[in-house]
């Protein structure tokens, strides 16, 4: 019976657990990819909006050779804090269930059983891509996730969305050697949530044509060599050899579900919770990170919850 086990292993699971370890507490940490899975999967040379010591969990200084932090100094920085730690954690163990027995939680993983008092939800939200939900989007040509730019070289590309990930898609890839790219966004424009020194970039390369711009875009189908879409002027067709669906990702809202975790009757589906100790609607369930933030996915991010772990921990203390 641990005291509280916490499912996600990204930085704010890592501070839970740091947290736990502080006061004493029983307590594993469960995540079904790698250490950190999400920042593992993002792109090679991603480089973070946030300082180094924005990203600091557990009193270990992150020590960056640039002004923000790039994706592979995040790893190692994650992996030194957890071996410091000596943190009590299971990886490639996905939980496939869990419910509430009396005043305890019952987990069942890939690998085995558990029980404990409290739960701390920690699981992020980019292991869910939002699907496109048309014709043609199993192929293998198309892909959610972008980890660099080699296999595009030469290649005709559409790139789907217009946040920060596809706008960092199109550039590189141009950048990079693709024969042509395509953005195909179903906003008027390049939001303004775009990283400050990639909306320029992006503009003005849609400018000059460099990468071209379907604004007011949906896409209906995709085949194997096309990709079939309709915009304000009607339905247009598109010679293409990879579709990169950059379209964001969700929660993981089945597993607050199985738990009886209630929801905001808003836009964005926003969990209920107490913002004072992160306990939802549930006794003894506690969500941290941005899974507080529902679809709304840019509210929460390391630097501005890494509190969560301290008030989720310093609240199951008490208990």
């Amino acid at each position: 019976m641990y005291d509280v086990i916490i499912i996600g292993g990204g930085p704010i699971g890592l501070a839970s657990g740091i947290e736990a370890e502080k006061k004493g507490l029983n307590y594993l940490i469960i995540d079904k990819g790698t250490l950190v899975n999400s920042l593992f999967h993002y792109p090679m040379n991603m480089t973070f909006f946030s300082t180094s010591d924005k990203l600091e969990i557990g009193g270990i200084p992150f020590i960056s050779h640039n002004s923000k932090p790039t994706r592979s100094e995040a790893l190692e920085y994650y992996r030194r804090v957890t071996s410091h730690w000596k943190l009590n954690i299971k990886l490639y163990e996905e939980v496939t269930s869990v419910s509430k027995k009396n005043e305890s939680f019952e987990l069942i993983s890939t690998k085995g059983s558990y029980t404990c008092s409290n739960l701390i939800i920690a699981t992020g939200f980019y292991d869910r891509p939002f699907l496109l939900n048309v014709a043609g989007e199993n192929l293998s040509k198309v892909k959610h996730y972008y980890s660099e730019p080699h296999p595009y070289f030469g290649m005709d590309l559409v790139v789907v969305g217009a946040a920060n990930s596809a706008v960092d898609v199109a550039l590189e890839t141009y950048r990079k050697g693709a024969k042509s790219v395509t953005m195909i966004i179903r906003e008027k424009e390049i939001g303004d949530n775009v990283k400050y020194w990639a909306r320029p970039d992006i503009v003005n390369r849609i400018k000059e044509g460099s990468i071209k711009a379907f604004f007011e875009s949906e896409i209906e189908q995709i085949t194997q060599d096309e990709v079939h879409f309709k915009n304000p002027t009607g339905k247009q067709i598109l010679k293409n050899d990879f579709v990169l669906a950059m379209t964001g990702y969700e929660p993981n809202f089945d597993m607050l579900e199985q738990l009886g975790v209630k929801f905001h009757n808003d836009e964005y589906r926003t969990p209920i919770y107490d913002s004072e100790n992160m306990q939802s609607n549930v006794k003894g369930v506690y969500l941290a990170g941005v899974v507080c933030g529902g679809y709304k996915t840019n509210k929460w991010f390391i630097e501005n919850s890494r509190i969560h772990a301290i008030q989720a921990i310093e609240a199951i203390s008490k208990n």
